[in-house]
């Protein structure tokens, strides 16, 4: 059942998540209640819920084919431009509620790692939240090119961004290398001076 949440505050988003049977619906609210307010944390405004209860996910988008229409209509008619899952995605599931619902779609994963993108002030901090972000990102791109315009800007794909020539499976994998190391420095430069203290 939809739910219409006013919020006139940040980037549209829809919220959507899918209940099992083993979770109550106590468990699914709270939860959904808790992704909104990481939503909001990010600079989203919540403009409405979607719940679908169900014995197993959907292989393909986690939900329903009617629910995925559903939640489709749901954001046009609230102008959401991102839609947040609750539940964790996989790569072609991503890509194909993104395909389905025609805007951008991040899960619970990607909200946090933004939240952390937009907080990281020191220069290690905003390195190990990069490396996070493209340790996320890495399986999710491997062997695109073009389609990563698609990822747009605004909340999940912030960061320090990356040249162009740098969206590239390879590109991401050697960006991650090159955090390891630079981090692994920071550390042992952290070590010697305290140790000279």
């Amino acid at each position: 059942m939809p739910r219409q949440i006013s919020n006139d505050d940040g980037e549209p988003c829809l919220l959507v998540a899918v209940q099992l049977p083993d979770a109550t619906d106590e468990d699914t609210t709270d939860s959904l209640e808790e992704l909104g307010s990481l939503a909001r944390t990010a600079g989203a405004a919540v403009v409405a819920t979607q719940i679908q209860k169900r014995t197993a996910y959907n292989p393909a988008t986690l939900l329903g084919k009617g629910k995925v229409e559903e939640v489709r209509r749901a954001a046009r008619a609230n102008g959401a431009t991102l839609v947040i899952f609750d539940n964790e995605l996989t790569i072609a599931q991503q890509d194909r509620l993104a395909t389905d619902l025609d805007t951008r779609v991040i899960d619970r994963t990607a909200l946090i790692l933004d939240i952390f993108a937009q907080h990281a002030h020191t220069r290690e901090g905003s390195a190990q939240v990069e490396l996070a972000q493209l340790s996320y990102l890495l399986p999710r791109i491997r062997g695109r090119g073009v389609e990563l315009s698609r990822l747009g800007g605004g909340i999940g794909t912030r960061g320090r961004g990356r040249p162009s020539w740098r969206l590239t499976g390879a590109g991401y994998a050697v960006a991650c290398a090159n955090l390891r190391t630079t981090s692994t420095r920071w550390k042992l430069s952290a070590r010697l001076n305290e140790s000279s203290v």
